[in-house]
C-alpha cells in the first residue's frame, strides 16, 4: 500500500500543507494549515465503492480495469 505525506510549511505569507511538489491553499496560522491538513489526511484513507475503469493509454489503446475502493493509501502528517 501507498503512503502519502502531508507536510507543514512556511509558504506565501502564511502556512501550507505540501504533498510531494504540490503546496494546498495559504491559511493565516500554522495551526489553521495542520487542521486543514488532518482533515485532507484522513479524507484520503476513507474508502469508496468499486468502480470499473476504462482509459487510454498514449499510444491510443484502449484498456478496462477494477478500481478497488478499499485501495486507499497511507496518510500522514508531519509537523
Amino acid at each position: 500500500m501507498s503512503e502519502i505525506t502531508y507536510r507543514i510549511v512556511e509558504h506565501d505569507g502564511g502556512f501550507a500543507y505540501k504533498v510531494g511538489d504540490v503546496f494546498s491553499e495559504t491559511y493565516p496560522s500554522h495551526d489553521e494549515a495542520l487542521q486543514a491538513a488532518q482533515a485532507a489526511a484522513a479524507e484520503q484513507q476513507v474508502p469508496g465503492s468499486t468502480e470499473g475503469i476504462r482509459y487510454q493509454d498514449s499510444q491510443g489503446a484502449w484498456h478496462d480495469e477494477t478500481a478497488q475502493g478499499n485501495d486507499r493509501p497511507t496518510a500522514r502528517v508531519v509537523d
